[in-house]
């Protein structure tokens, strides 16, 4: 395997040159940064990189400056993907065509966007990229709510959590549909690996971006990143915010291989109850009144029935 391919080791990560600088204006505790800089120093590829309008964007590229040591491209909220994607068919037309003075370097395409950008407006361009086959890898930071432009709610926004669009009171309990389910949504689109992350499970995060970066065609990857400003926690929580989804089992870390193929990569050895996840967040603490606990009950029971779905995927799926 040559250099340039060469999937770096954990040991070669951990002490890579940052290609996503540490000087951005995200807000203390944002999850994003520590994602987006696993995604990059895990491979030794030339990367090409797109950025949908949110928070990742406005933070990292406030003219004249950038966080971002790699080619990088913004254009708008809800085409991200497509942006990637036109480069990379643009890079096949000229390798085809002979065009390129360094043919054997094969840089890796990949976009990022937020939930908003991912599960509601750039929805039909993702869907698009997939459905065309293009080799790129897509990144969700997927934070459960719009909080770039205000805290409103997403598709990907959990039941009860109190947003701007949807917030708790006295006649409401916030947010009242079922979060989307994006990871199934891709991988029924006949993706080659799709997979599910979080940044305090930061092995199994570098070991399925690597997976990704390597596998031929369009790659999904849903990233759990707390919002220490909407999901209201003390920044210095961030992992351990995660730690709690992980452990509940709230946000599961598992990967599905050609649309079919699931594998959990994550048991917890002690599963904590769900109600210690939501009871660290300040958007869930409307559900602790006594009027609002049976949606602790239901919470419970629903994260319980798609673990057992999941399992039972994956014992199907052998």
């Amino acid at each position: 395997m040559s250099e340039m391919k060469k999937i770096k080791n954990l040991k070669e990560f951990s002490t890579s040159a940052d290609r996503f600088e540490g000087a951005n204006l995200l807000c203390p505790g944002c999850a994003h940064s520590i994602i987006v800089r696993e995604v990059l120093n895990a491979t030794n590829h030339d990367l090409v990189l797109a950025a949908s309008t949110g928070c990742l964007e406005v933070c990292t590229a406030v003219y004249p400056y950038t966080s971002w040591d790699a080619s990088w491209i913004h254009i708008g909220f809800e085409n991200g993907s497509t942006a990637v994607a036109g480069a990379e068919a643009m890079y096949k037309a000229l390798k085809r065509k002979g065009r390129l003075k360094q043919p054997e370097r094969t840089p890796k395409f990949v976009a990022f966007g937020g939930d908003g950008a991912t599960y509601d407006i750039g929805f039909q361009w993702i869907s698009g990229c997939f459905e065309r086959g293009h080799d790129m890898m897509y990144v969700c930071l997927d934070n459960e709510v719009y909080a770039n432009t205000g805290g409103q709610r997403s598709s990907s926004t959990p039941i009860g959590s109190s947003t701007t669009t949807a917030p708790a009171g006295r006649v409401s309990y916030g947010e009242k549909r079922k979060k989307k389910d994006m990871v199934g949504i891709m991988a029924a689109h006949g993706s080659p690996y799709v997979a599910q992350v979080a940044p305090n499970k930061w092995k199994d995060m570098v070991k399925k971006i690597q997976t990704g970066l390597e596998t031929e065609g369009p790659v999904y990857i849903n990233a759990m990143s707390a919002c220490t400003t909407e999901w209201k926690f003390d920044p210095a929580d961030t992992i351990a915010i995660s730690d709690l989804a992980t452990d509940s089992l709230v946000f599961p870390l598992y990967e599905i291989i050609d649309g079919r193929q699931l594998n959990i990569t994550y048991r917890p050895k002690n599963v904590i109850p769900v109600r210690d996840y939501l009871g660290a967040q300040g958007r869930f603490k409307h559900l602790f009144k006594p009027e609002n606990e049976y949606l602790l009950d239901a919470w419970q029971k629903q994260v319980d029935g798609d673990w057992e779905y999941l399992q039972r995927r994956e014992e199907a799926s052998v």
